[in-house]
Parts: C-alpha cells; structure tokens; sequence
C-alpha cells in the first residue's frame, strides 16, 4: 500500500508474469500497487466517463498496438476501471479457497490409500514409522524387464520372486504379491513392520516397498545362493556343503533367533522357520527371511494365543499345532527341526523311518538312545564333520523339539551350548507320533510351485 503507481509499473515490468497493473484506491492519494498475474480476473468494462474507479495498465505485445505512438498510462476511447468492491472480496475468497485445496490436498497425500494402499493409513494407525523406502513401479519393471520369466527366482506363498538390476547396478530380490496368494495385504503389511525395524547381519535386508494399485512389491537385498534348502535336500547341490559350512550356517540361523527374541527393537515370533526361509549371501552365511507370519510381542510379553494357526506343517511346535500357542519357544522347537535336516540332508516332513515306522524326530531319538547318531550325518558331508561336534548337535537338537515347551533352552543358551564344550543337559523322549498313531488336529496345506507350503490348522 507504499508504492506509488510508478513503482507499481516497474515492478510490473521486473516479471515476465506479470499481465496488468493498477491503483486499488484512488482515493489514497494514487498510492498502492495491484497486480494481475495470468488471466485477468476481476475486472469489468465501462464506457468512458462512468464510475469512479482507478485506471488500469495492461501489459501487450507490440503486435498488438497501433503503429502510431500510444500512451503509456491511457488510450483513447472505453477506459478499464477497477471495481473494487468486486476486486477486493474476490481476491479474498479466492485465497480462502485456495488455501483450503491446499490443505485438503496436502492431507490426502498422506492419508488416501492409493488402489489398496491403505497400508500407509494402518501404520499411522498402529503408530509405526514406516522407516523404509518406497520404489516407483516404474523403477522396479524396468529393473526386472518388467518381470521378465528370465529373471524370476523361484515362486513362494507371497508369490514369485524376481533378480532385479538398478539404474545404479545394485542387484535386487523383488517379492511380488500374487493375485491367487493365500496371504495379502496383511502379510505385506507385518513384513513391512517387522523387517523395517530390524537390522542383524544373519536377518535378510529389506530395501523398501512399492504400491502401486492392486500391486504390491518388496524389495530385498540380492541373496546369491538362493534358500538353504536347495542344497540340503538336493544330491548335487549338498556336497558344496561341508560340515563346517553346515554348522556355521547353523550357528548363524541361531544367533539371528537371539536378536529376534532378546535383542531387537521388537520382540519377533517368526512362526515361520524352514530350510526354504534361510538364504546364503555370496559366503554362504545364513540370513533368515520372509516375515509375513511374524508376530512381535511388546513390554514383557512371552507368549500369544491365536485362533489361526498359519506355518509350515513338520516345523510346528505340539503346543502351536494343537492349542495355537506360541511364543519364543515355538521359534526353538522349528530350529530344533531345521538343525535335523541340514545335518540329515532328509524331510522332516513325509520321512518314515523303515526299521520303527517313527518320524524324522522319532527316528534321530533311536539313534541317540543306541548310540549311533553318527548314522543320522549326511553322507555328502560325513568325511569332513567332527563327531564330538555332530553328537553335542544332536543333543542340542533334542532338547530344542521338547515336548514341553518350558523344557526347552531358550535360543540364547542355544548359542551358549554351541560355542562351548560344557555338560549338556539330557533330552527326554520327545513327541513325535503325533502324525501316526493319534491325529489329533485336521491339517490342510496348499503347495506352490518352487516354494514352500502353507499350512492352517484348525484345531479340535
């Protein structure tokens, strides 16, 4: 409102944007500056001579003007005035408006779900950060070639999983949700959460996460050698692993159990652990992976109870299959299982003994009680294993897949008992007719091509 019409005029002609200029109120002695910017708005033709509103300058091309000289502030003829009763209360709404579009849209970004993105609202519901990266869609087709069969590893219950490449040559492993995946939203949403808070070098990296529509993407660091149980259970590929390789891959997948139970941000129940959910980096070291089924218990919290018993059936703890609980020690009971088939080379899952018509775990206690465990040791590693090493294993083992579970080590002693060369503990005979002799829950698994199975168990 300091300015006077000159200024005014130059500080029209200091912006290229600017398209007009005025006086607001001529009353005011011919000070103060109005501006038009784009189209001009506001305004309203009169004949020469009526009313008392100010003159307006509108900025032309030159094509535009007369050849002859026109001046500066007038032309002959209809003058523009300003109404400023119109003026004034317009600029006003329209700022108001504005303003509120603004914010309105400012707001939508970040709470409007895109297509099913409505995992961003469930974070701030839950009041988790959401501490990861999210890709474009575009970014991860073209590092896939667009999801090309070429680049996909192998196919899960979350879906196929694909080896990508970024602009910047860093390798990827992308997850993409399948439309016909027993798991969903809910899955990706708990990897999310769990992962993103977690950080351990034997717990697989998560790079971030794409939404884009009905497709939902995560994106993982590269794991070379795929998952543990393409070695174990193939008869080429297990003789790349020695023993020493197998028990430090062992020890690996025990000290990443430690961080999930005791040492993380949150206290993680996987409920998922299987050869096929442990992947090998370039050295061959143990990172455990996919987290759709894992739960995190708060505060002081141990154990859980759920009407949904989801995993992988041969890996459920008695307690979990049975009654749905879980807890620390239902994660200590699968690794009890998982130790057996990387040190066996066999299924626990469908292995019947011939001689007793026992399971896996039935079959490993008859050999510990005889004194043959060494019998159990895989043979494409048994000339390079220590057997002081493969029977302290075995015991180890045993007193992981307790029946009970407040007779089994937590994952920390299990740790402890594997670095050390101490007394250990005597396992009691653990259950493992459950399968055979007294079906005590309707089991139903769905498999998928290249990747795990997914089993709910609805109990009596």
């Amino acid at each position: 409102m300091s300015m006077t019409l000159e200024e005014c005029h130059t500080k029209c002609l200091q912006n290229y944007t600017c398209m007009a200029y005025a006086n607001p109120d001529p009353s005011l002695g011919g000070r103060g500056c109005l501006l038009w910017f784009d189209d001009l708005l506001d305004i309203r033709l009169l004949p020469e001579g009526s009313g008392t509103g100010g003159d307006i300058f509108v900025r032309m091309a030159s094509s535009e003007l007369d050849s002859e000289s026109i001046p500066r502030k007038k032309k002959e003829g209809a003058k523009i005035k300003i109404i400023l009763p119109v003026i004034i209360p317009g600029v006003l709404v329209i700022g108001f408006i504005s303003t509120c579009l603004c914010y309105a849209r400012r707001k939508r970004n970040h709470t409007e779900p895109t297509g099913e993105g409505a995992i961003l609202n469930t974070y701030k519901s839950q009041e988790e950060d959401m501490e990861q990266p999210l890709f474009s869609f575009s970014t991860i087709a073209n590092a896939t070639a667009n999801f090309s069969p070429g680049n996909k590893l192998g196919e899960g219950g979350f879906g196929p999983v694909y080896k990508g490449t970024l602009e910047e040559g860093k390798y990827i492993a992308v997850k993409r949700l399948s439309k016909n995946s027993t798991q969903g939203i809910n899955e990706f949403k708990n990897e999310v959460l769990c992962i993103s808070k977690l950080q351990h070098r034997n717990l697989v990296k998560l790079l971030g996460c794409c939404i884009h529509g009905y497709e939902k993407l995560l994106i993982y660091e590269y794991m070379p050698n795929k998952s543990l149980d393409a070695y174990i259970f193939s008869n080429t590929q297990s003789v790349l692993l020695d023993w020493t390789k197998r028990f430090n891959i062992i020890k690996g997948i025990a000290r990443g159990l430690v961080y999930l139970h005791l040492d993380s941000r949150l206290r993680i129940i996987h409920r998922d652990i299987k050869a096929s959910n442990i992947l090998l980096d370039q050295d061959m070291n143990a990172k455990i992976s996919d987290f759709g089924l894992a739960r995190s218990f708060g505060g002081n919290e141990t154990e859980a109870n759920t009407e949904r018993v989801v995993g992988t059936y041969g890996y459920m703890s008695p307690e979990y299959a049975l009654d749905g609980l879980f807890s620390i020690k239902s994660n200590v009971f699968s690794f009890g299982v998982l130790v057996l088939e990387i040190v066996s080379g066999k299924r626990n899952r469908g292995f019947i003994d011939p001689e007793n018509e026992e399971n896996l775990i039935g079959h490993v206690w008859n050999l510990y009680t005889q004194g043959r465990s060494m019998e159990l040791i895989d043979a494409s590693c048994a000339d390079s294993c220590h057997p002081h090493e493969v029977i302290r294993l075995i015991n180890v083992e045993l007193l992981c897949v307790q029946k009970n579970a407040v007779d089994r080590p937590n994952m920390l002693s299990v740790v402890l008992m594997l670095d050390s060369e101490g007394e250990l503990l005597q396992p009691k005979k653990p259950l493992f007719s459950m399968e055979t002799k007294s079906p005590v829950a309707n089991f139903s698994s769905k498999s998928y091509t290249g990747g795990s199975t997914v089993t709910e168990v609805d109990p009596r």
